[in-house]
């Protein structure tokens, strides 16, 4: 919207003087009073005197439709405000740098009351004639904004160029509209230096983090994608418990699963809620670290006896044996897989008969090649340990 006093000094008494030889004495005289009463931002006074003049002459009806139209658009009557402005530079009447402003004016507003395609007509004829004193990047903008508002995603994209370019830094609300449509054009590689700059320019707003993350996974750069999460985190942004499991899936990805279960450790419910704690296990497993994921395997079954299984394995595997026979008594289901672990359990302690036992069990449930070899070789064993003793 254009500033009220910027309006006004476009009707200045020097305005006046520029064109006072242009205008008849009758017109001149009563154009003079109406923006006297303006400059008192007596509007619709304004308004009354101007539409009370009559005059034939071409150039003074153009010259009072275009102060109607502004003084209309700072009464806040905008529908006659686009007419008058409109009957203004149809007239062909206004000349130069005036006829220029007026029609910036009217694609303002008609940009402001939503006719977008009507707002770029005069946006795009402006640009082609751009007097010395006017500058074209708020032109180039305008221009944007009314193509993303149309849903026109391609010109945004060049309009937002031409606009940065004729400025000295970058600044939200373009890089806004240059990153919605090139997310709307499926651009995702070119959207992540967009959203690079905004980032700098808002650096604790977690939606832009959220999206370069995102970006940077659509496109596979899921080691960019981690570096953005981290850095992130290190910077104080406020991730929620989401983004915090995303960064640890990330680090799992990336052959990283102790900081995927520290990540996992810190996040709020770390062990008191199940699916939190079974992921722990498994990423201190992928890790090697026995112990830890054997402490979280041992709370998660507290919470699901399901989960004795995975206890019982990793017991087997570390050499709790004793511990290991016990955990395996709680295991339900599984049964030849039981059976198995037992078998071996029994073994590592020395118990050759109980392992036989368990080996011949898991054999009668479900044969297999494990199986028969545990029977086979522990058959032997009790055959040299008969023929010793005897």
């Amino acid at each position: 919207m254009i500033k009220r006093t910027f309006l006004i000094g476009l009707l200045s008494l020097n305005t006046f003087a520029a064109v006072a030889a242009e205008l008849s004495q009758y017109t001149a005289v009563r154009v003079q009073k109406a923006n006297q009463m303006a400059q008192e931002e007596q509007f619709k006074s304004a308004i009354s005197a101007l539409n009370a003049i009559e005059t034939s002459r071409a150039y003074d009806k153009a010259f009072v439709a275009r102060m109607l139209g502004v003084f209309y658009w700072q009464d806040g009557q905008v529908k006659p405000a686009i007419k008058q402005l409109s009957d203004a530079v149809n007239s062909k009447q206004l000349q130069d740098e005036q006829a220029w402003t007026t029609q910036k004016m009217l694609a303002d507003l008609l940009l402001s009351d939503q006719q977008y395609k009507q707002a770029l007509q005069h946006y795009y004829q402006l640009l082609k004639q751009v007097p010395e004193t006017q500058k074209t990047d708020e032109l180039w903008l305008r221009v944007a904004q009314a193509h993303y508002q149309l849903s026109e995603w391609k010109p945004v994209i060049p309009a937002v160029d031409n606009y940065r370019y004729l400025q000295t830094k970058d600044e939200l609300q373009p890089l806004s509209l240059k990153l919605g449509a090139q997310l709307q054009l499926k651009l995702y590689k070119d959207a992540i230096p967009t959203i690079e700059k905004l980032i700098v320019l808002q650096p604790d707003k977690v939606n832009w983090w959220r999206q370069l993350v995102g970006l940077q996974m659509q496109v596979n750069d899921n080691k960019g994608a981690l570096s953005s999460l981290a850095i992130a985190k290190q910077q104080g942004v406020e991730l929620s418990q989401q983004d915090r499991k995303l960064l640890a899936q990330l680090y799992a990805q990336q052959r990283i699963p102790e900081r995927a279960a520290i990540e996992i450790s810190q996040l709020e419910g770390a062990n008191s809620d199940l699916d939190l704690i079974v992921t722990q296990a498994s990423y201190w497993q992928h890790a090697r670290e026995w112990d830890k994921a054997l402490k979280q395997w041992q709370k998660a079954a507290q919470f699901d006896g399901k989960y004795h299984w995975n206890v019982a394995q990793l017991m087997v595997q570390e050499g709790y044996y004793q511990q290991a026979l016990a955990v395996l008594d709680k295991v339900e289901g599984r049964k030849e897989q039981v059976a198995l672990a037992k078998t071996r359990a029994y073994y590592k302690l020395n118990q050759y008969e109980q392992a036989l036992i368990e080996a011949k069990k898991a054999d009668n449930i479900t044969p297999s090649s494990q199986s028969k070899s545990w029977i086979k070789y522990l058959s032997q064993l009790r055959k040299v340990s008969q023929s010793q003793s005897s």
